[in-house]
C-alpha cells in the first residue's frame, strides 16, 4: 500500500471514531503538596471533546483521497 491510501485509510477510521466517540478522556496527575516525607499525588480525569464536523471532515477527506487515487 502506499502512503496516500494510508493516510486515506487512518482518516476515515479516526473520523468514524471521532464521530462514535464524540471524544477521549484521559486522567492527569499534579502533585499539589509536598509536606516534608509526605506527598499527596491528585488525579482529575480530563475530556476532550471531538466535534461532529471535524468527524466528518476526517471521513469525507480520507474519502476524496481514496477516490483521487483510483482515478490516476
Amino acid at each position: 500500500m502506499d502512503r496516500m491510501k494510508i493516510a486515506a485509510v487512518i482518516l476515515i477510521v479516526a473520523g468514524t471514531l471521532g464521530l462514535v466517540y464524540g471524544g477521549f478522556s484521559y486522567t492527569k496527575e499534579s502533585h499539589d503538596a509536598k509536606l516534608g516525607p509526605l506527598e499527596m499525588t491528585f488525579q482529575e480525569k480530563r475530556r476532550v471533546a471531538i466535534p461532529a464536523w471535524a468527524g466528518a471532515g476526517a471521513i469525507a477527506a480520507g474519502t476524496v483521497l481514496l477516490l483521487l487515487r483510483r482515478k490516476n
